[in-house]
Protein backbone atom coordinates (compact mmCIF):
# COMPACT_ATOMS: atom_id res chain seq x y z
CA UNK A 1 0.00 0.00 0.00
CA UNK A 2 0.81 3.72 -0.17
CA UNK A 3 0.20 5.41 2.85
CA UNK A 4 0.04 8.99 3.87
CA UNK A 5 1.08 10.14 7.43
CA UNK A 6 0.07 13.24 9.04
CA UNK A 7 1.43 14.49 11.89
CA UNK A 8 0.99 18.12 14.10
CA UNK A 9 4.14 20.25 12.97
CA UNK A 10 5.11 21.03 16.22
CA UNK A 11 7.20 18.58 17.07
CA UNK A 12 9.88 16.46 14.94
CA UNK A 13 9.54 12.36 14.47
CA UNK A 14 10.67 10.81 16.25
CA UNK A 15 10.55 13.24 19.38
CA UNK A 16 14.11 13.61 22.02
CA UNK A 17 12.05 14.02 24.96
CA UNK A 18 7.77 14.65 25.28
CA UNK A 19 6.24 13.35 22.74
CA UNK A 20 3.93 10.81 22.64
CA UNK A 21 2.24 10.53 19.19
CA UNK A 22 5.06 11.24 17.55
CA UNK A 23 6.75 8.03 19.47
CA UNK A 24 3.49 6.19 17.70
CA UNK A 25 3.79 7.96 14.38
CA UNK A 26 7.90 6.49 14.24
CA UNK A 27 7.21 3.16 15.36
CA UNK A 28 4.14 2.74 12.52
CA UNK A 29 6.44 4.13 9.94
CA UNK A 30 9.17 1.62 10.74
CA UNK A 31 6.79 -1.19 10.93
CA UNK A 32 4.95 -0.10 7.44
CA UNK A 33 8.30 0.08 5.99
CA UNK A 34 9.47 -3.13 7.29
CA UNK A 35 6.39 -5.33 5.64
CA UNK A 36 6.57 -3.59 2.45
CA UNK A 37 4.44 -0.61 2.40
CA UNK A 38 5.36 3.18 0.96
CA UNK A 39 5.30 6.03 3.56
CA UNK A 40 5.12 9.35 2.72
CA UNK A 41 4.89 12.02 6.37
CA UNK A 42 3.84 15.93 6.67
CA UNK A 43 5.53 16.73 9.40
CA UNK A 44 8.10 18.49 11.13
CA UNK A 45 10.71 19.69 8.77
CA UNK A 46 13.45 18.60 11.16
CA UNK A 47 11.82 15.06 11.28
CA UNK A 48 14.19 12.01 10.48
CA UNK A 49 12.38 9.27 9.18
CA UNK A 50 12.58 6.50 6.19
CA UNK A 51 9.58 7.54 5.23
CA UNK A 52 8.81 10.22 2.09
CA UNK A 53 9.32 13.56 4.13
CA UNK A 54 6.78 16.57 3.08
CA UNK A 55 7.52 19.18 5.21
CA UNK A 56 4.76 21.74 6.95
CA UNK A 57 5.72 25.36 5.80
CA UNK A 58 4.58 26.40 9.75
CA UNK A 59 5.78 24.74 12.67
CA UNK A 60 2.69 26.17 14.54
CA UNK A 61 -0.84 24.93 14.57
CA UNK A 62 -2.19 27.78 15.69
CA UNK A 63 -2.90 31.40 13.79
CA UNK A 64 -4.88 31.45 10.23
CA UNK A 65 -2.15 31.96 8.29
CA UNK A 66 0.10 29.01 9.32
CA UNK A 67 -3.14 26.61 9.90
CA UNK A 68 -3.98 27.21 5.83
CA UNK A 69 -0.49 26.97 5.08
CA UNK A 70 -0.30 23.58 5.81
CA UNK A 71 -3.23 22.53 4.91
CA UNK A 72 -2.55 23.56 1.62
CA UNK A 73 0.52 21.07 2.49
CA UNK A 74 -1.55 18.29 2.65
CA UNK A 75 -3.34 19.42 -0.40
CA UNK A 76 -0.41 18.23 -2.65
CA UNK A 77 -2.03 14.66 -2.12
CA UNK A 78 -4.70 15.85 -4.99
CA UNK A 79 -2.37 17.86 -7.38
CA UNK A 80 1.05 16.16 -7.05
CA UNK A 81 1.24 13.27 -9.51
CA UNK A 82 3.90 11.24 -6.96
CA UNK A 83 1.40 11.76 -4.49
CA UNK A 84 -1.97 11.29 -6.31
CA UNK A 85 -2.39 7.20 -5.97
CA UNK A 86 -2.27 7.44 -2.29
CA UNK A 87 -4.41 4.54 -0.86
CA UNK A 88 -5.10 5.94 2.26
CA UNK A 89 -3.96 8.91 4.57
CA UNK A 90 -4.44 8.33 8.19
CA UNK A 91 -4.47 11.59 10.23
CA UNK A 92 -2.84 12.36 14.24
CA UNK A 93 -2.71 15.89 13.11
CA UNK A 94 -5.21 18.55 12.95
CA UNK A 95 -8.54 17.51 11.35
CA UNK A 96 -8.54 20.87 9.97
CA UNK A 97 -5.51 20.00 8.06
CA UNK A 98 -7.79 17.54 5.80
CA UNK A 99 -10.62 20.26 5.22
CA UNK A 100 -9.60 20.27 0.94
CA UNK A 101 -9.34 16.28 0.75
CA UNK A 102 -12.40 15.30 2.66
CA UNK A 103 -14.87 16.03 -0.12
CA UNK A 104 -12.84 13.81 -2.81
CA UNK A 105 -12.98 9.27 -2.86
CA UNK A 106 -9.45 9.39 -0.86
CA UNK A 107 -9.68 7.07 1.92
CA UNK A 108 -8.84 8.69 5.52
CA UNK A 109 -8.54 7.30 8.87
CA UNK A 110 -8.54 10.48 11.28
CA UNK A 111 -6.80 9.46 14.90
CA UNK A 112 -7.51 10.62 18.45
CA UNK A 113 -5.05 10.45 21.08
CA UNK A 114 -7.26 12.89 23.05
CA UNK A 115 -10.88 13.45 24.08
CA UNK A 116 -12.45 14.55 20.44
CA UNK A 117 -14.42 17.47 19.83
CA UNK A 118 -17.16 16.11 18.55
CA UNK A 119 -18.80 19.49 16.84
CA UNK A 120 -15.73 19.13 14.44
CA UNK A 121 -16.26 15.72 14.06
CA UNK A 122 -19.72 16.38 12.61
CA UNK A 123 -18.35 19.05 10.29
CA UNK A 124 -15.99 16.91 8.11
CA UNK A 125 -18.64 14.00 8.09
CA UNK A 126 -20.71 16.47 6.65
CA UNK A 127 -17.81 17.39 4.18
CA UNK A 128 -16.95 13.86 3.49
CA UNK A 129 -20.15 13.29 1.35
CA UNK A 130 -18.47 10.05 -0.58
CA UNK A 131 -18.38 7.79 2.93
CA UNK A 132 -14.35 7.15 2.90
CA UNK A 133 -13.69 9.19 6.75
CA UNK A 134 -13.23 6.54 9.47
CA UNK A 135 -12.22 7.58 12.69
CA UNK A 136 -9.97 5.78 15.30
CA UNK A 137 -9.48 6.23 18.95
CA UNK A 138 -6.15 5.00 21.41
CA UNK A 139 -8.55 3.01 23.47
CA UNK A 140 -12.62 2.05 23.46
CA UNK A 141 -12.93 5.29 25.83
CA UNK A 142 -12.12 7.48 23.30
CA UNK A 143 -13.67 5.36 20.19
CA UNK A 144 -17.13 4.92 21.63
CA UNK A 145 -17.23 8.85 21.93
CA UNK A 146 -17.35 9.00 18.34
CA UNK A 147 -19.34 6.48 16.91
CA UNK A 148 -22.82 7.93 17.68
CA UNK A 149 -21.81 10.11 14.71
CA UNK A 150 -19.38 8.16 12.28
CA UNK A 151 -17.15 4.93 11.86
CA UNK A 152 -15.12 4.63 14.31
CA UNK A 153 -12.60 2.03 15.55
CA UNK A 154 -10.74 1.44 18.85
CA UNK A 155 -6.81 0.72 18.39
CA UNK A 156 -4.08 0.37 21.16
CA UNK A 157 -1.17 2.78 21.44
CA UNK A 158 2.01 0.69 21.26
CA UNK A 159 5.42 0.23 22.01
CA UNK A 160 8.76 -0.92 20.00
CA UNK A 161 9.34 -4.11 22.57
CA UNK A 162 12.79 -4.38 21.08
CA UNK A 163 13.97 -1.07 22.86
CA UNK A 164 12.83 -1.72 26.30
CA UNK A 165 14.78 -4.43 28.45
CA UNK A 166 12.56 -7.06 30.40
CA UNK A 167 13.68 -7.29 34.08
CA UNK A 168 12.93 -9.93 35.62
CA UNK A 169 15.14 -9.76 38.75
CA UNK A 170 15.08 -6.11 40.77
CA UNK A 171 16.86 -5.29 43.84
CA UNK A 172 14.81 -5.25 47.31
CA UNK A 173 14.75 -1.82 47.75
CA UNK A 174 13.34 -1.11 43.92
CA UNK A 175 11.79 1.69 43.84
CA UNK A 176 8.19 3.14 42.57
CA UNK A 177 8.36 5.69 39.69
CA UNK A 178 6.00 8.41 38.37
CA UNK A 179 6.97 9.13 34.50
CA UNK A 180 5.19 11.91 33.02
CA UNK A 181 3.96 15.72 32.96
CA UNK A 182 4.39 17.31 36.72
CA UNK A 183 0.87 18.34 36.73
CA UNK A 184 -2.15 18.44 38.90
CA UNK A 185 -4.62 16.08 36.92
CA UNK A 186 -1.41 13.53 36.84
CA UNK A 187 -1.49 12.72 40.08
CA UNK A 188 1.94 13.49 41.03
CA UNK A 189 1.24 14.54 44.65
CA UNK A 190 -0.92 11.08 44.88
CA UNK A 191 2.27 9.23 44.14
CA UNK A 192 4.09 11.03 46.83
CA UNK A 193 2.13 10.30 49.50
CA UNK A 194 1.73 6.42 48.49
CA UNK A 195 5.65 6.48 48.25
CA UNK A 196 5.62 7.69 52.37
CA UNK A 197 2.72 5.44 53.48
CA UNK A 198 4.64 2.48 51.97
CA UNK A 199 8.00 3.37 52.93
CA UNK A 200 8.88 3.21 49.35
CA UNK A 201 11.55 5.10 47.68
CA UNK A 202 9.68 7.24 44.29
CA UNK A 203 11.84 8.20 41.24
CA UNK A 204 9.73 11.60 39.73
CA UNK A 205 10.56 11.56 35.65
CA UNK A 206 9.25 14.22 33.51
CA UNK A 207 8.66 17.80 32.34
CA UNK A 208 7.02 20.78 34.49
CA UNK A 209 4.58 22.82 32.00
CA UNK A 210 5.47 26.20 31.97
CA UNK A 211 2.13 27.73 33.06
CA UNK A 212 1.89 29.46 36.48
CA UNK A 213 -0.81 27.08 37.52
CA UNK A 214 1.53 24.14 37.31
CA UNK A 215 4.55 26.12 38.09
CA UNK A 216 2.70 26.74 41.31
CA UNK A 217 1.45 22.84 41.86
CA UNK A 218 4.98 21.92 41.69
CA UNK A 219 6.61 24.76 43.89
CA UNK A 220 3.77 23.74 46.55
CA UNK A 221 2.73 20.58 46.37
CA UNK A 222 5.76 18.68 44.86
CA UNK A 223 9.28 20.59 45.69
CA UNK A 224 8.85 20.36 49.75
CA UNK A 225 9.25 16.60 49.43
CA UNK A 226 12.15 15.99 47.59
CA UNK A 227 15.22 14.70 49.37
CA UNK A 228 17.38 13.34 46.99
CA UNK A 229 17.37 10.10 49.55
CA UNK A 230 13.43 9.00 49.18
CA UNK A 231 11.45 11.63 46.56
CA UNK A 232 13.96 12.07 43.56
CA UNK A 233 12.74 14.57 40.59
CA UNK A 234 14.99 13.48 37.84
CA UNK A 235 13.47 15.86 35.52
CA UNK A 236 12.72 14.93 31.70
CA UNK A 237 14.00 11.88 30.28
CA UNK A 238 15.09 10.46 27.07
CA UNK A 239 14.34 6.85 25.57
CA UNK A 240 17.64 5.51 27.76
CA UNK A 241 16.61 7.04 30.81
CA UNK A 242 13.41 5.98 30.53
CA UNK A 243 14.38 2.45 29.62
CA UNK A 244 16.86 2.28 33.01
CA UNK A 245 14.14 4.09 35.32
CA UNK A 246 11.33 1.95 34.14
CA UNK A 247 13.05 -1.44 34.11
CA UNK A 248 14.68 -1.05 37.55
CA UNK A 249 10.91 0.12 39.58
CA UNK A 250 8.88 -2.44 41.31
CA UNK A 251 5.77 -0.68 40.39
CA UNK A 252 4.48 2.24 38.21
CA UNK A 253 2.16 4.16 39.51
CA UNK A 254 -0.34 5.92 37.80
CA UNK A 255 -2.51 7.80 40.08
CA UNK A 256 -4.75 9.70 37.11
CA UNK A 257 -7.42 12.51 38.29
CA UNK A 258 -8.45 12.71 35.00
CA UNK A 259 -9.60 10.23 32.09
CA UNK A 260 -6.19 9.69 30.43
CA UNK A 261 -7.52 8.72 26.41
CA UNK A 262 -4.43 6.03 26.47
CA UNK A 263 -1.45 6.86 28.52
CA UNK A 264 1.53 5.08 26.76
CA UNK A 265 4.07 4.69 29.33
CA UNK A 266 2.00 2.27 30.63
CA UNK A 267 2.94 -0.11 28.08
CA UNK A 268 6.55 1.29 28.16
CA UNK A 269 6.70 0.18 31.62
CA UNK A 270 4.92 -2.73 31.14
CA UNK A 271 7.64 -3.39 28.59
CA UNK A 272 10.15 -4.03 30.75
CA UNK A 273 7.99 -6.39 33.13
CA UNK A 274 6.93 -3.37 35.43
CA UNK A 275 3.46 -3.38 36.61
CA UNK A 276 1.20 -0.56 36.84
CA UNK A 277 -0.93 0.61 39.40
CA UNK A 278 -3.36 3.23 38.32
CA UNK A 279 -6.94 4.86 39.39
CA UNK A 280 -9.64 3.18 37.06
CA UNK A 281 -10.18 6.42 35.22
CA UNK A 282 -10.13 7.02 31.29
CA UNK A 283 -8.02 4.00 29.79
CA UNK A 284 -6.77 2.51 32.74
CA UNK A 285 -9.33 -0.48 33.33
CA UNK A 286 -9.02 -1.92 29.53
CA UNK A 287 -5.09 -1.56 29.55
CA UNK A 288 -4.56 -2.88 33.15
CA UNK A 289 -5.78 -6.46 34.08
CA UNK A 290 -6.38 -6.42 37.72
CA UNK A 291 -4.25 -9.07 39.15
CA UNK A 292 -2.36 -9.99 35.76
CA UNK A 293 0.14 -6.68 35.07
CA UNK A 294 -1.07 -4.60 38.05
CA UNK A 295 -3.80 -3.19 39.77
CA UNK A 296 -6.63 -1.47 39.54
CA UNK A 297 -7.22 1.04 42.28
CA UNK A 298 -10.23 3.45 43.29
CA UNK A 299 -8.70 5.07 46.26
CA UNK A 300 -5.21 6.36 47.61
CA UNK A 301 -5.43 3.25 50.31
CA UNK A 302 -6.12 0.58 47.70
CA UNK A 303 -3.65 1.84 45.94
CA UNK A 304 -1.13 1.68 49.32
CA UNK A 305 -2.07 -2.08 49.31
CA UNK A 306 -1.98 -2.60 45.75
CA UNK A 307 2.02 -1.42 46.27
CA UNK A 308 2.41 -3.61 49.46
CA UNK A 309 1.06 -6.40 47.23
CA UNK A 310 2.86 -5.49 44.08
CA UNK A 311 5.44 -8.91 44.30
CA UNK A 312 2.15 -11.42 43.83
CA UNK A 313 2.03 -9.98 40.20
CA UNK A 314 4.86 -12.00 37.16
CA UNK A 315 7.06 -9.60 35.81
CA UNK A 316 7.44 -12.23 33.24
CA UNK A 317 3.34 -12.13 32.23
CA UNK A 318 2.95 -8.58 32.14
CA UNK A 319 6.27 -8.34 29.65
CA UNK A 320 4.11 -10.99 27.82
CA UNK A 321 0.80 -9.45 28.00
CA UNK A 322 2.46 -6.36 26.45
CA UNK A 323 4.12 -8.30 23.60
CA UNK A 324 0.81 -9.62 23.44
CA UNK A 325 -1.55 -6.39 23.22
CA UNK A 326 1.18 -3.62 22.58
CA UNK A 327 3.76 -4.76 20.26
CA UNK A 328 4.62 -2.32 17.21
CA UNK A 329 3.89 -5.65 15.80
CA UNK A 330 0.45 -6.45 16.87
CA UNK A 331 -0.75 -2.43 16.43
CA UNK A 332 0.45 -1.81 13.02
CA UNK A 333 -1.66 -4.71 11.33
CA UNK A 334 -3.84 -3.57 13.56
CA UNK A 335 -4.34 -0.53 11.77
CA UNK A 336 -2.90 -2.01 8.18
CA UNK A 337 -6.49 -3.81 8.66
CA UNK A 338 -8.54 -0.84 8.59
CA UNK A 339 -6.81 0.62 5.76
CA UNK A 340 -7.17 -2.36 3.92
CA UNK A 341 -10.93 -2.11 4.49
CA UNK A 342 -11.51 1.67 3.68
CA UNK A 343 -8.99 1.39 0.30
CA UNK A 344 -11.49 -2.25 -0.74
Amino acid sequence: MKIAITADPEIPIPPLLYGGIERIIDMLIAQYIKKGHEVVLFGHQESITKAKLIPYPSTSSFGIKNILKNTLTVSKLLTSKELKNIDVVHSFGRLAYLTLILPTSIPILMSYQREPTISQIKKAVSLSKKNTLHFSGCSEYIAGKVRPYAPSHAVFNGVPIEIYDYQEKLEDDAPLVFLGRVEHIKGTHIAIEVAQKTGRKLIIAGNIPKDDEDTNYFNSQIKPHLDDTQIIYVGAVNDTQKNEILGKAAAFLMPILWNEPFGIVMAEAMACGTPVIGFGRGSVPEVVKHGINGYICQTLQQMIEAVENIDSISRFEVRKDTENRFSADIISDNYLEIYKKLSA
